[in-house]
């Protein structure tokens, strides 16, 4: 059956001020040399990212209302539909500040006292339009949604970076594909070892389990293969790296959606997220298919190699 759409998603939904800055952020103090005001979110950007690569994306988490909805006006703006999106009056955009040292290494301020998650009765049928739904750690807000999807056949991608306890630690256990910061599962799990993270992070329902871990790549493991995979970084000069792992998530919820085995849909997502952080913002630098093609095609391109203990 033809689906309406690629990838859906639900989760944050940003308005973010960026201020770079002309010192790294460890020196305290430093002249502002650009502000710029851009609209973030994980999975909002993901699902620009999506769309950008020529994917069919849509928001199905909460909006405001039409004359109010700057955030659901970018996205559409920005190719993904928000048809099927619940509106609230109470509704509205996370509200960030983001500075950004001249290494493109950032530190977000936000405030999330918002409306999270999507609407509890949203109708099955929103399911029924895509194989793959990505979620990010706002998802405890609508757990029954998520459990939905899952009955329903869907591949859900999550992306979490933070915890709040059981909660999340059931969204966790209802993803097919955790594609997570290595920061976090170390945080979450204690451990430091990429190969032991991945272990404890695997379960029998699991696809796959995907770590990103910046400029040293990432690490999977993917059901029915006996090796575990370091995926090298792309050798790029960062001019910002708000939004990269956004990017990431966004390439490989369409890989997937594609027919994408995890490892491809890893490589697909690590030359996006590499194109991404060469230009100024958290969606400005996102990429079309063709640059991510041929950069995967490049003599450069990184090469999966196993992961050894």
């Amino acid at each position: 059956m033809a689906r309406a759409f690629d990838v859906i998603g639900f989760g944050a939904l940003a308005v973010d001020d960026i201020v770079y800055v002309d010192r790294p952020l460890s020196a305290g103090k430093g002249k502002v040399t650009k502000r710029v005001r851009d609209h973030g979110g994980n999975v909002a950007t993901a699902l620009v990212a999506v769309a950008r690569l020529g994917g069919r994306a849509a928001f199905v988490g909460w909006l405001g209302e039409p004359a109010q909805d700057i955030g659901g006006r970018e996205l559409e703006r920005e190719g993904v539909d928000t048809a099927c999106a619940p509106r609230h009056a109470d509704a509205a955009p996370i509200r960030s500040i983001i500075t950004v040292g001249p290494d493109g290494d950032r530190f977000i301020a936000y405030d999330d006292d918002v409306l999270h998650g999507t609407a509890p009765d949203l109708p099955d049928v929103v399911f029924s339009k895509t194989p793959v739904l990505l979620i990010d750690g706002y998802a405890i807000h609508s757990e029954a949604a998520v459990v939905r999807a899952h009955a329903l056949g869907l591949s859900i991608v999550a992306d979490i970076e933070w915890t709040a306890g059981s909660a999340s630690d059931r969204i966790l256990s209802l993803a097919d594909h955790l594609v997570l910061p290595i920061a976090f599962a170390r945080s979450h799990l204690e451990q430091d070892d990429p190969r032991a993270l991945l272990e404890a992070l695997w379960s029998p329902d699991r696809a796959a389990v995907v770590l990103t871990d910046g400029d040293r790549g990432s690490y999977v493991r993917q059901r029915g293969d006996p090796v575990s995979w370091h995926l090298p970084a792309y050798m790029v000069r960062a001019v910002d790296t708000t939004g990269a792992g956004d990017c990431f998530h966004g390439a490989y919820a369409l890989a997937l959606a594609e027919g994408g085995r995890p490892l491809d849909c890893a490589a697909f997502a690590a030359a996006a997220a590499a194109i991404s952080v060469t230009a100024h913002g958290g969606r400005l630098g996102l990429p079309d298919r063709a640059a991510c093609l041929s950069w995967m095609a490049g003599a450069h391109a990184p090469v999966p190699v196993p992961l050894r203990s």
